[in-house]
C-alpha cells in the first residue's frame, strides 16, 4: 500500500503541471472507493473504508480511515500491505472491530480508535466473510465456508489430473462461479475476552448459501441486541427449483432453544436484508411479491414479534426501499429511495398519526449510497455517502434540521482538483408515446456550442437499472465526455424510480416501446447545431447489450458505430445462463410452449442480422455466466460474416464486469480507438 500512496503523490504532483485537463482511463484507477460508513456511538467520529487500486500490480487493497465530524480531521488506522474491511464499533465507542488479513484468510480484529493495540480476536480455520455483534457485544455472528460432502475429483482419486466437473442438475453454475461442494454458512458463539476458535453452524448439513451468493453481504444476517436471535436470508431450494424461483425467506435462530423457523413462509419472492429494532421486538426487511421476477417492487416489511402481525411499511410507495436503519429510540426508520434517477432518503416514522408515514428528507440530483445514524443529546446524527455523475462517493453529514448536506471526508478531493468535469443536463425528452423520457445529456469539458460534436447514445442494462446519478469506474459519462463526446443517457421503459408501470412495460417487450424512448432520445438531443448527426455511435452493456444488437437491425441509418459490451443477442440461447427464472419471467415463457412467446420471434437481435450494415465492437467475456459469452461469439461471427468491420474483445479472466485495473484500463483503451476510428 505505500507503493500505492508513493504513486497517488507523485500523480498530484505530475497532473499539477496539466490541472483541469479531462479524466482519464488511468484516472479513475487512482480514485480511492470510499465505502461503508460507521458514526460513533457519541456521534463525534466516522469510520469508513476506501479502496485503492494499484495498476501497476493490477491489484487493489482496502485502508481504514477515522473522521471527526465537526473538524473534519482524518486519520488514517491501517497503513500496511493487508486488506482492511468492515469496521463497527463496540457499544461504547472504546474499541474499533475490523476484518484483516491474516495468512490466506480474513479474521476479526479489535483496535482502539486511533489505530493502536492492534489484537486478533478470531482464528477461525479457514476464516471469516462476514461478522456481526448483538449491541451488548456478547454475541457473535460470522460467515464461513463450509464442505459437505465429496468433490467429484475426490470421487475419482485414480485420475489426479482429470479436469471435468459433473452435474445432474440446474444451477451448476452462477455469475462466475462453478458449483461446488462449498456452501457459506451463518455461525455463532459468545463473544469472550478468549480468542475465538470455534463456532455453532446455524445451518448444519444444509446445501445453501448465506449470504446469497455472488453478490449479497453481512446485510442477509442481523442480531438482536441481546444475542438471543439471529435473522438471515437464504433461499433454500435446490436444481431446477433454485434456478426457477426468486424465493429467498427470513429465517429467525433462537439460541435458546436451537430452533430456526421461516418467518415469511408464503411469501413467494425475494425476502432480504432483516434489520432488528433496538429493542428487538420487530424486525424490518426488504421484499418482492412477485416470485420469479428479480427488478419488483422492493417493499418495507415490518413484523412484530409480540403481535405477530407483518404489515408494509411502504404501502403506496411507488418505489424500491433500499438500505435502511433504525433510529436508536425505535421510532423511525430511514431509508435509501430511488425516485426520478437519483437516490434519496427517506425517514418512516412508525408513531405517525397521519399517512404516508414515510417522508424525503434529502432532494437534489445526487444518489446516496450509504447511511449510518447514531442519536446524542435526543437527536439523530446522520452520516451518509453521496456521488453524482462528475463526483465519485464522499462522506457527508445531514443536518436533519437545515437538510444540508456538509462534506467531511473526499479522499480524492486533490486528484479531482485536476480534473475539469463536464457539465451535466438534466433534460424531459418525448416518447413516441408522448410520455416523457428523464433524460441526461453530459458534455465535454470545454464545450463549445459553436462547434459540432461526436455523440452516443448509452444504452443501459440491467433491464432494470437506472440510469441514476452514478459514479461508474466502467462505464463513466465524464470519461466519454473527456475524450470529446456527448453522451445521451435516457431513463428508458423499464427502469425503476419511475414508477412500478414504467418499470414493468418492458416485460415481454424487450424491442418494443423501450427501443423507441432510445431512439426518441437520440433523435431529439441530434437536433441540436452542436451535435454532428454524421457521427453518431450506440454502446451499452448487458441489457444495453442488447439494446446495441437490437439498434444495429433497425436503426436507419441513424448511426455510424455501435459496441456491446456482454449483450443478449439470441434470446433462445439465453437459456445457457443460470437464473433461469429470469428469462421466464421477461420473455414470458419458454421458446418451446406453444404458442411461442413473441419475445423470441419479434424482439431476438440475431433474426435481424440480415439487415446490420453498421461497424460493431464486440466485447464477450470467458466467465460471464450470466450472458454466456457465446452470445458475444455469435454476433462478432455474424457481422464478419456479413463482411462487416468489426472487432473481438474477450477476457477468459472477467465476468460480466470488467475488474482488474489493466483489464479496465484495455478495456477503455479499446474502446475509444474504435469510437474515434469511425466518429472522428
Amino acid at each position: 500500500m505505500k507503493i500505492t500512496i508513493t504513486l497517488l503523490l507523485a500523480i498530484f504532483l505530475i497532473n499539477g503541471a496539466n490541472a483541469q485537463s479531462g479524466i482519464t482511463a488511468e484516472n479513475l484507477q487512482q480514485l480511492g472507493r470510499l465505502s461503508d460508513p460507521q458514526i460513533s456511538p457519541d456521534g463525534k467520529d466516522v469510520i469508513y473504508n476506501v479502496r485503492w487500486n494499484n495498476l501497476e500490480a493490477n491489484a487493489g487493497q482496502s485502508e481504514l480511515y477515522k473522521v471527526n465530524v465537526s473538524s473534519k480531521a482524518v486519520t488514517r488506522l491501517t497503513n500496511d500491505d493487508k486488506t482492511q474491511a468492515s469496521a463497527k464499533w463496540n457499544k461504547d465507542g472504546t474499541k474499533i472491530f475490523f476484518l484483516n488479513e491474516d495468512g490466506d484468510a480474513m479474521q476479526l480484529f479489535e483496535m482502539k480508535p486511533d489505530g493502536s493495540n492492534v489484537r486478533r480476536r478470531t482464528n477461525i480455520p479457514g476464516g471469516l466473510d462476514n461478522y456481526g455483534l448483538s449491541a451488548d457485544n456478547t454475541q457473535l455472528w460470522f460467515t464461513a465456508e463450509v464442505k459437505i460432502g465429496k468433490s467429484f475429483k475426490e470421487l475419482n482419486t485414480d485420475l489426479p489430473k482429470a479436469s471435468g466437473k459433473l452435474y445432474d442438475d440446474l444451477m451448476y453454475r452462477h455469475w462466475t462461479q462453478w458449483a461446488d461442494e462449498n456452501y457459506s454458512h451463518v455461525f455463532t458463539t459468545k463473544f469472550t475476552d478468549d480468542e475465538i476458535t470455534t463456532a455453532k453452524d446455524l445451518m448444519p448439513g444444509e446445501k445453501y448459501d448465506c449470504p446469497l451468493k455472488p453478490n449479497d453481504g453481512e446485510e442477509n444476517i442481523a442480531i438482536n441486541s441481546n444475542g438471543t436471535k439471529i435473522a438471515y436470508s437464504a433461499k433454500k431450494l435446490l436444481g431446477r427449483s433454485a434456478a426457477m424461483s426468486t424465493n429467498s425467506e427470513i429465517y429467525i435462530y433462537d439460541l435458546a432453544s436451537s430452533t430456526t423457523f421461516n418467518l415469511t413462509e408464503g411469501m413467494n419472492g425475494y425476502d432480504k436484508n432483516p434489520l432488528f429494532s433496538p429493542d428487538g421486538n420487530q424486525l424490518i426487511w426488504s421484499s418482492m411479491e412477485t416470485p420469479g421476477y428479480e427488478s419488483d417492487r422492493n417493499r418495507l416489511m415490518l413484523h412484530d414479534f409480540t403481535t405477530k402481525k407483518t404489515t408494509e411499511l411502504s404501502m403506496g410507495l411507488d418505489y424500491n426501499v433500499e438500505q435502511k436503519m433504525f433510529s436508536n429510540d425505535g421510532k423511525k426508520i430511514y431509508c435509501t429511495v430511488g425516485i426520478n434517477a437519483t437516490e434519496q432518503i427517506y425517514v418512516f416514522d412508525l408513531f405517525a398519526k397521519k399517512t404516508p408515514i414515510y417522508t424525503a428528507i434529502t432532494s437534489g440530483d445526487y444518489d446516496r449510497t450509504a447511511i449510518s445514524i447514531t442519536t446524542a443529546n435526543k437527536s439523530d446524527i446522520i452520516v451518509l455517502t453521496r456521488m453524482d455523475m462528475s463526483h465519485p462517493v464522499a462522506l457527508y453529514h445531514l443536518d436533519l434540521k437545515t437538510k444540508i448536506e456538509t462534506l467531511i471526508a473526499d479522499p480524492n478531493s486533490q486528484l479531482l482538483t485536476t480534473i475539469k468535469m463536464g457539465k451535466v443536463e438534466k433534460r424531459m425528452i418525448a416518447s413516441t408515446d408522448g410520455k416523457q423520457i428523464l433524460t441526461w445529456v453530459i458534455f465535454p469539458p470545454n464545450f463549445d456550442p459553436s462547434k459540432k460534436y461526436p455523440t452516443l447514445l448509452y444504452c443501459q442494462g440491467g433491464p432494470q437499472s437506472t440510469v441514476s446519478q452514478f459514479f461508474s469506474y466502467r462505464w463513466n459519462f465524464q470519461l466519454m465526455a473527456s475524450h470529446g463526446y456527448i453522451i445521451v443517457a435516457p431513463n428508458r421503459r423499464g427502469l425503476p424510480s419511475f414508477g412500478e408501470n414504467w418499470n414493468d412495460q418492458i416485460t415481454g417487450d424487450w424491442g418494443g416501446q423501450a427501443m423507441r424512448d432510445l431512439t426518441s432520445a437520440i433523435d431529439s438531443v441530434a437536433n441540436e447545431p452542436y451535435v454532428d448527426k454524421e457521427k453518431l455511435g450506440a454502446v451499452g452493456a448487458s441489457f444495453g447489450g442488447y439494446s446495441v444488437y437490437w439498434l444495429a437491425g433497425h436503426h436507419n441509418k441513424r448511426f455510424k458505430t455501435f459496441i456491446s459490451h456482454n449483450g443478449v443477442f439470441n434470446l433462445e440461447a439465453m437459456n445457457a445462463t443460470e437464473e433461469l427464472f429470469f428469462n421466464n419471467h421477461d420473455f414470458k415463457g419458454e421458446y418451446w410452449n406453444n404458442p411461442i412467446p413473441r419475445s423470441y420471434t419479434m424482439y431476438s437481435p440475431h433474426r435481424f442480422v440480415g439487415l446490420w450494415d453498421t461497424p460493431i465492437l464486440v466485447i464477450a467475456n470467458e466467465k460471464d455466466y450470466r450472458v454466456p459469452y457465446t452470445q458475444g461469439l455469435d454476433a462478432f461471427n455474424a457481422a464478419r460474416l456479413r463482411n462487416i468491420d468489426a472487432q473481438l474483445l474477450t477476457y477468459p479472466d472477467e465476468g460480466h464486469w470488467v475488474l482488474k485495473p489493466q483489464n479496465s484500463v484495455l478495456w477503455q483503451r479499446v474502446f475509444f480507438n474504435w469510437l474515434d476510428k469511425y466518429l472522428k
